[in-house]
């Protein structure tokens, strides 16, 4: 479906008609090349079927590309003007596909699946703000499980952390609470020049697909706990940096050896599979749904 998508001079007069100016507070770096915006819906591998969920749409360069490839598209936009101005910028450049969006003026680390409901979001496809990317792809994941797959745009260092495996410097809470949800892999850099205004940084693609939780005898909660405490004091062994939470150096040392795990290890190696282990050997550790 032919969409008109927006280039450099539409970016910034849509931007002076709407008396809009990005604010380094609220993360905003508009896209405004159109060949990058067809690059991220051709990687996001949407299908016919596929419900693309849009988090910052800003003054809608990606939401135009989503609109020409999804069956529905639910646009969360923080901010009053732009999310205002949105549906008119599609019902003008879009045509009849402007039909098919949903536009929310909400936070997106507050919404819920019942805010989305009408028809359930199957994809996340976004170029988040830098300064809520992590915290706001894992609310997602965690309140909406009809997300099977998902393209995010963040700050090259943040796609480094969501990618990165056991062992690697960077690898951290957000590497492995991605892990709980999804299997999650680099797809691409993205150079600043194609932002409004110019950032300081390069950007990158974090390609990810839905998976079932590592285990079912503990939950996404205990799990958590213990990645956060072992990442907490990261340069510790397992046996110090978790004592806080297993009540005491030997519970946790007790913990980590029926898990399988050495106390004299560092919570950089472990898999989410071995955190997840570790929580279900924990003292008092049930089963729970979440």
């Amino acid at each position: 479906m032919a969409v008109d998508l927006l280039g450099p001079a539409e970016i910034r007069d849509l931007a002076a008609r709407l008396g809009v100016a990005p604010t380094k507070k609220l993360g905003q770096n508009f896209v405004h090349d159109p060949n990058t915006v067809r690059r991220i819906v051709a990687t996001a591998g949407l299908s016919g079927d596929d419900v693309a969920l849009e988090v910052g749409p800003g003054l809608g360069s990606l939401t135009l590309g989503l609109l020409s490839a999804a069956a529905h598209v639910h646009a969360v936009e923080i901010d009053a003007a732009l999310a205002g101005a949105l549906p008119d910028t599609a019902a003008r450049r879009a045509g009849p596909a402007a039909a098919r969006l949903t536009v929310h003026h909400a936070d997106a680390l507050r919404i819920t699946a019942a805010e989305l409901a009408d028809p359930a979001p199957t994809a996340l496809v976004a170029n988040l703000p830098y300064n809520v990317a992590v915290p706001v792809v894992l609310h997602l994941l965690a309140e909406l499980p009809s997300l099977r797959h998902g393209l995010v745009m963040v700050q090259k260092e943040v796609a480094d952390r969501l990618v990165a495996g056991p062992g690697s410097k960077v690898y951290g809470v957000p590497s492995v609470k991605l892990a709980w949800y999804s299997h999650a892999r680099a797809a691409g850099k993205v150079p600043p020049n194609v932002f409004w205004p110019v950032p300081n940084v390069d950007s990158g693609l974090v390609a990810f697909t839905r998976r079932d939780p590592p285990r079912t005898d503990v939950s996404r909660k205990q799990v958590f706990a213990v990645v956060d405490a072992a990442f907490a004091q990261r340069r510790k062994t397992l046996r110090a940096a978790l004592a806080g939470w297993a009540g005491g150096a030997d519970r946790a040392a007790t913990a980590l050896t029926a898990a399988g795990i050495d106390p004299g290890a560092r919570g950089e190696s472990l898999t989410v599979e071995q955190f997840a282990a570790v929580a279900a050997s924990a003292p008092g550790a049930t089963v729970a749904a979440q």
